[in-house]
């Protein structure tokens, strides 16, 4: 019998399995599927203090074995989350929630971050510095080591719950902006997000999305994924989240091997609802075929020669 389990600064989980923020909502529209409660945990879509629509329309493009979103953190705001949304997901997820904690200020990161943090029904604060889709915050948090390390530590002050930096792959070296937020604290780091991207349309002559740019995710940046957890984890000594174009239960053990515990599921969730079940499935027989008999066994195995 293979063991999946896994822990996140203590959080065990029954598998390292989670779809990633903004591609499964509040699990709503998923829990009609499959029962959830499989899932290692949910990460919450992003959440900013205020509510907010999002960038104007068209803001999704097709990419051959991928996306293109400008979605612009489309949320509810804080309030709602914590008073309707996050109690709706309790009457049918029985486990605790990675929160993504937004903000375009430092200020803002801290308020939300510590609205998470009183909830106890989050495990995890992952605080994103960075998405591409919004001005004057978002990923401009997280392009430099100093603006890491200030936002990290000013949250890490404020919540007492682990925070998990989600870093973003738009910069010249990953593993700089890695060391800041530990430096600032960080507990683990969560990674990567999108990388930026664009789509022209051929008959207008103009870019598909309004926004002109977005996040590229999808099967196609799990390469880049798998190299920037490789990098990082030879870095920092605190644990990883992988993030990028995971699609199969290989994949999530390749990640692994790289120097991930745990990973979250983006982009494949909206081509397959089922996706996350399918590879929480496929695992133990993919660990019996590559000898592995427990998942925290391998986290980091390929720096080991």
């Amino acid at each position: 019998m293979v063991d999946l389990k896994v822990s996140l600064c203590g959080w065990e989980l029954d598998n390292p399995v989670i779809p990633a923020s903004g591609t499964f909502g509040y699990g709503a529209e998923f829990k009609d599927f499959y029962d959830i409660n499989i899932l290692g945990s949910i990460a919450l879509k992003g959440t900013t203090k205020e509510p907010r629509y999002g960038n104007p329309t068209p803001r999704i493009a097709d990419c051959p074995s991928g996306m293109i979103n400008s979605v612009g953190l489309q949320n509810p705001g804080i309030d709602k989350v914590i008073s309707e949304e996050i109690p709706n997901l309790k009457t049918f997820f029985h486990k605790k929630s990675v929160a993504n904690a937004c903000g375009f200020s430092i200020e803002e990161y801290v308020e939300v971050a510590s609205r998470f943090d009183e909830c106890e029904d989050i495990g995890i604060i992952e605080l994103n510095v960075s998405c591409p889709n919004v001005k004057h915050g978002g990923m401009g948090m997280g392009t430099t080591p100093e603006s890491a390390y200030e936002v990290t530590s000013a949250v890490k002050k404020a919540v007492k719950k682990p925070v998990f930096v989600k870093l973003t792959p738009n910069v010249t070296d990953i593993t700089a902006i890695a060391r800041a937020a530990a430096e600032g604290g960080a507990d683990g780091l969560a990674l990567i997000n999108t990388a930026l991207g664009m789509r022209i349309d051929l008959n207008r002559r103009k870019p598909i999305l309004a926004n002109v740019k977005g996040g590229f995710s999808g099967r196609a940046i799990f390469p880049i994924a798998l190299r920037a957890v490789y990098e990082v984890y030879e870095a920092v000594d605190i644990p990883l989240i992988g993030i990028g174009g995971i699609a199969t239960a290989e994949d999530v053990i390749e990640m692994m091997l790289a120097g991930a515990t745990a990973i979250e599921v983006g982009a494949e969730n909206l081509v397959n609802p089922y996706a996350c079940k399918q590879i929480i499935d496929d695992l133990p027989a993919a660990m019996e075929k590559y000898g592995i008999n427990k998942l925290t066994d391998i986290i980091g195995g390929a720096h080991r020669g």
